[in-house]
């Protein structure tokens, strides 16, 4: 029997700049991922960014 596996990356601020961490996280998530896909796990692999948080807009505005 195939077990569903979900797996998650943290949100991005859309006005941060990218670094090292982002890069981390990304990949190390993607190899769990694929992993478990591997062992036949049905694999449900989100991510995203935070394009409307309030972060962004105090930033927008000090622009």
């Amino acid at each position: 029997m195939m077990k569903s596996f979900y797996i998650t990356t943290a949100i991005d601020y859309a006005n941060g700049k990218p670094h090292l961490g982002h890069a981390y996280e990304k990949v190390l998530t993607d190899v769990v991922a694929r992993f478990r896909r591997l062992m036949g796990d049905e694999v449900y692999f989100l991510t995203g960014i935070d394009e409307h948080g309030q972060k962004v807009q105090q930033s927008a505005g000090e622009r």
